[in-house]
């Protein structure tokens, strides 16, 4: 009996990740429906599902085997897993909410992987607040002021628009000197991010909620 839940869960989540992957919305909606009827945790499935499709759409489209088009497909499947896997998620109360203001820097239109990470954040117990993308310097420390922001959240898969980062880190720094800083993106790194002046980095999504914890904490 527990080897055949062990498999049915795997099929699901293999399942969430080829239904990203092909773009195919029916299917994404059926293995989501499956997900939440037999009872798989709701962030594992976004993670080990959906996440990990998009990841490989998107190593795909950085090696020229996929194009814009195919991403969207894929994006649009992941939301719509997302938007019906959500109200599943499982909040952390644990701790007191901090505020997260969140956004691609400006140039850049990308948003996949940066509403990953509103996501998780969100199912975290942090409050999100979520610029969009194209993100100018001004509009990251307005807000950032305007919200009392525990954390700036940087996101950027182009590197004429990751240049911007250091701006921002400076500014939010000036503004709201207690304000903890994060980027994140395919063409940064860890030595980017230190580069930069950021106080942290997120490879993906699945580590951000980590990160934002470990950096709010030694704030307190």
């Amino acid at each position: 009996m527990i080897r055949g839940k062990v498999a049915m869960k795997e099929e699901i989540l293999k399942g969430l990740a080829q239904a990203v992957i092909d773009g195919d919305l029916d299917k994404a909606q059926h293995f989501s429906k499956e997900a939440i009827a037999n009872k798989i945790d709701a962030y594992e499935a976004i993670m080990e599902g959906c996440a990990k499709g998009m990841n490989i759409v998107s190593q795909k489209y950085e090696t020229g085997e996929c194009f814009v088009p195919e991403v969207l497909c894929s994006a649009e499947a992941m939301t719509t897993a997302m938007d019906m896997l959500k109200p599943y998620l499982k909040a952390d109360t644990t701790n007191v909410p901090k505020k997260v203001v969140i956004g691609t820097t400006q140039g850049d239109v990308h948003e996949i992987g940066k509403n990953l990470v509103t996501l998780m954040l969100e199912a975290g117990g942090f409050k999100v607040i979520d610029l969009g993308p194209d993100v100018s310097v001004e509009k990251f420390v307005e807000t950032v002021k305007k919200e009392n922001a525990d954390i700036c959240a940087m996101s950027s898969l182009m590197t004429t628009s990751m240049i911007f980062m250091p701006d921002i880190i400076k500014a939010v720094k000036a503004a709201k000197p207690d304000t903890v800083t994060m980027v994140g993106g395919g063409p940064l790194s860890p030595s980017t991010a230190e580069t930069y002046g950021a106080d942290g980095y997120a490879k993906d999504a699945s580590v951000a909620v980590k990160v934002a914890k470990e950096l709010t904490s030694k704030r307190d």
